[in-house]
C-alpha cells in the first residue's frame, strides 16, 4: 500500500517509516492521521516485520499540528478535531499493541503530538541538535496523541505535567536528562545508529518483546498482585515459543541465538 504522508520501506525485518511531508514540515493534518491508522493496521498484519523505525523526512522531524488548518476552520474545529484524532488514536493503540519494537530517529524540531509519538516509542536516538516542544499550550489546546501517559511514563508525571503547563522547548542532551531521548548522538551518526539498533532488535526474540511492552504499559496502572500475575502468564506463554526454546538451547550450547520472531 502506498502513503501520501508516510513512506514505508521494509527491509531486513524493519519497517523504515517516515513521515514524508518535508515541504511543509510533516504535521499531524487529517491525511496523516489516516493513514497514520491505515499504515499500523497494515504493519500489524505483516510477519516480515520485527521492528519499526520511525524518521521524518526534511528540515524537521515534525512541526505537530498543522496551525495554519486550524485557523481556516475555527468554527468547525471542535467537530474536526474529534474526526482526526479517531484514527490517530486507533493508530497509536494498535502499534502499542503490536510485539514489534519501535524505535525512533530524531533530527531538527519536534512538536507537540510529533514528542507524543517520539514518547510512545520503545528506544528514542536523537540527533544532538534536535529539539523537543510542548507547544500545544501556546495556542491554548490541551493535548493528544498519547502525550499525557508516554510522558508520564518516560519522564515521570510531575515532569510530564511540568513540560505541557511551561510548554518546555527540551535540547536534546536535557531531554535525555529527563528520560524523553535514550540515546543523543551526532548529527551524522543518527540514522546508523538508530537502524542499528533497529536491526538489532529485529534479530530478537519478537514475542517475548511483545510481552515486554504489555506489561511496561501496565506496570503503573494496577494492583502489584496482578502485575505479578501477568508477568507469570507472560512468561509461560513465551516459554512455550520457537525463540524461548531456541534460547535456552544456544546458551547452553555456547552460541549465539538464532531468534527468528516465533
Amino acid at each position: 500500500m502506498s502513503y501520501r504522508s508516510i513512506d514505508l520501506e521494509v527491509r531486513d525485518g524493519v519497517a523504515h517509516l517516515a513521515l514524508d511531508q518535508a515541504d511543509i514540515g510533516n504535521p499531524f493534518n487529517e491525511i496523516f492521521c489516516n493513514e497514520w491508522l491505515q499504515v499500523a493496521n497494515d504493519l500489524s498484519r505483516r510477519k516480515d516485520v520485527r521492528a519499526i523505525l520511525l524518521t521524518g523526512r526534511g528540515k524537521y522531524f515534525s512541526v505537530g499540528g498543522d496551525i495554519r488548518m486550524f485557523a481556516g476552520s475555527l468554527d468547525e474545529l471542535p467537530d474536526r478535531i474529534l474526526q482526526w484524532t479517531a484514527p490517530l488514536h486507533a493508530g497509536c493503540a494498535r502499534f502499542a499493541r503490536m510485539d514489534v519494537p519501535m524505535i525512533a530517529a530524531v533530527h531538527g524540531v519536534a512538536m507537540g503530538g510529533a514528542v507524543a509519538m517520539i514518547a510512545n516509542c520503545d528506544l528514542v536516538y536523537a540527533g544532538r541538535s534536535a529539539s523537543f516542544g510542548a507547544a500545544y499550550p501556546s495556542i491554548g489546546y490541551s493535548c493528544d496523541a498519547g502525550a499525557s501517559r508516554a510522558l508520564a511514563t518516560r519522564m515521570g508525571v510531575a515532569r510530564g505535567r511540568r513540560f505541557l503547563l511551561c510548554g518546555e522547548t527540551l535540547e536534546a542532551d536535557a531531554a535525555m536528562d529527563v528520560g524523553l531521548v535514550d540515546f543523543v548522538v551526532d548529527a551524522a551518526e543518527l540514522t546508523a545508529a538508530a537502524e542499528a539498533a533497529a536491526l538489532r532488535l529485529a534479530n530478537g526474540p519478537t514475542r517475548a518483546f511483545g510481552e515486554i511492552r504489555r506489561l511496561f504499559a501496565t506496570a503503573l496502572s494496577q494492583s502489584y498482585e496482578a502485575q505479578l500475575e501477568d508477568e507469570a502468564q507472560a512468561l509461560s506463554s513465551v516459554a512455550a515459543s520457537a525463540d524461548a526454546r531456541e534460547g535456552i538451547l544456544a546458551f547452553v550450547e555456547k552460541r549465539k541465538p538464532n531468534f527468528r520472531g516465533e
